[in-house]
């Protein structure tokens, strides 16, 4: 390790780098380029991969959504373009029939209505839910609490409103718990209040009441105007949502062919694309950046066999003169490790540095679909020492062409 701490061996190296400046240049910005492109493109994947898991944060992302539509297809007698709802009746059945298969079953009812605070008022989104609604698509409450069991059992007249809705309805700082609004002219006492979600929502600012009082106000019977279904670990959640919808066709006597009968969204087959999306292109990262690594460390090679042939001369003087073979080795390969990791390390600041500005315009754009993009250390580590492991592997080849060269011959090289 002498080697390493001689201060001849390293002006040697300075030597021969100052003396092929730009061809060196060139050789550690195409490791550098390398490098930053691996830590760069790493970093936005991871940056996606954190924006997608944000925007289905709160939600249960193995889910399906079912509502009715009109047939298409005449069926039983019954013609074309029939409409129909969904029933509590449907929901039992599904239950009893796919009790292994779903985890948890919303039906909701939902319209639109004017809610008013004494003088204040405005038109806002109605919706009947169970409880069960807050497991699936989880409300972070500011006052108050969600629906519960006592509420649907007792029908009572109890709401939960958005933050929105509170700021319109009243004053300032005024607390909203224990205070009534009315909705459609009927006093609904003010249980909770959420922040609306800034992922997925499907309700936008709604007045939350339970199911079984919306269906007595409302007189909606055993109406369902759609339903959430989220699946158990492990389901199939593309098999379930074709079951369920075969189910459901055969107790509305609906064609099992009628594709516009029943429309559903399957969350998880969705987020299923883009979670291949991110894994394919973080696939693609890996591969052109390790293809540039590689593509720079045999750019390094190449430089020094050249600068051996150049130094032949000068190799040869020092075999003359006393200098072992494994001396002159481990300079050729101590100089290409020496490149490397300078490239190295300027790639991986680089490319950190080009990160951060990547999440600095994130954060002040809300356009931009990148969240905290950044690369694991343990990553940077283990490719830092898989260009320095290559760095030092490309170095043999020249430093073997250094030390075939007998002396005399070296002597006579012009």
């Amino acid at each position: 390790m002498k080697f390493l701490f001689d201060s001849d061996t390293w002006q040697e190296i300075y030597g021969s780098i100052r003396k092929n400046r730009i061809r060196t240049a060139i050789t550690i910005i195409g490791v550098l380029w390398g490098i930053f492109l691996l830590v760069v493109l790493l970093g936005a994947a991871r940056g996606v991969e954190n924006g997608f898991n944000k925007l289905f944060g709160n939600f249960a992302t193995n889910s399906v959504f079912v509502w009715t539509q009109a047939t298409d297809t005449p069926f039983k007698g019954f013609q074309e373009g029939r409409r129909f709802s969904l029933t509590m009746n449907d929901i039992e059945v599904l239950k009893t029939e796919y009790s292994d298969e779903i985890k948890l079953l919303a039906p909701r009812n939902q319209t639109s209505n004017l809610i008013v605070k004494d003088f204040k008022s405005g038109n806002f989104q109605v919706s009947g839910d169970y409880p069960v609604l807050d497991q699936i698509q989880k409300k972070q409450l500011l006052y108050g609490r969600f629906l519960n069991e006592n509420d649907i059992l007792s029908t009572a007249k109890v709401t939960v409103i958005s933050e929105d809705m509170y700021k319109q309805l009243f004053d300032k700082d005024e607390m909203p718990i224990g205070q009534y609004v009315k909705i459609n002219s009927i006093n609904y006492l003010v249980i909770g209040v959420y922040k609306p979600s800034n992922t997925i929502n499907f309700d936008g600012d709604c007045a939350y009441i339970p199911f079984t009082t919306f269906r007595k106000v409302y007189n909606t019977a055993n109406k369902v105007d759609w339903m959430m279904i989220t699946a158990n670990e492990g389901t199939n959640i593309e098999q379930m949502e074709s079951d369920i919808l075969l189910t459901l066709k055969g107790l509305h006597k609906v064609h099992p062919e009628d594709e516009r009968a029943f429309g559903s969204v399957n969350l998880g087959k969705e987020i299923g694309k883009v979670t291949g999306f991110i894994t394919g292109m973080q696939f693609l990262t890996w591969f052109v950046g390790i293809a540039t690594l590689i593509a720079g460390v045999f750019a390094i090679g190449n430089i020094l066999l050249i600068t051996v042939k150049e130094r032949t001369k000068e190799i040869g003087i020092r075999r003359a003169l006393g200098a072992t073979p494994k001396s002159i080795r481990q300079q050729i390969i101590l100089e290409s490790v020496f490149l490397t990791t300078t490239a190295g390390m300027l790639g991986i600041i680089l490319g950190s540095f080009v990160l951060f500005l990547i999440d600095s315009a994130a954060s002040s754009n809300e356009d931009i679909p990148l969240i905290n993009p950044t690369v694991n250390i343990p990553i940077i580590l283990i490719a830092f020492a898989t260009l320095i492991f290559l760095g030092t592997l490309i170095g043999l080849i020249p430093a073997h062409m250094a030390t075939v060269v007998k002396p005399i011959e070296a002597l006579r090289e012009e």
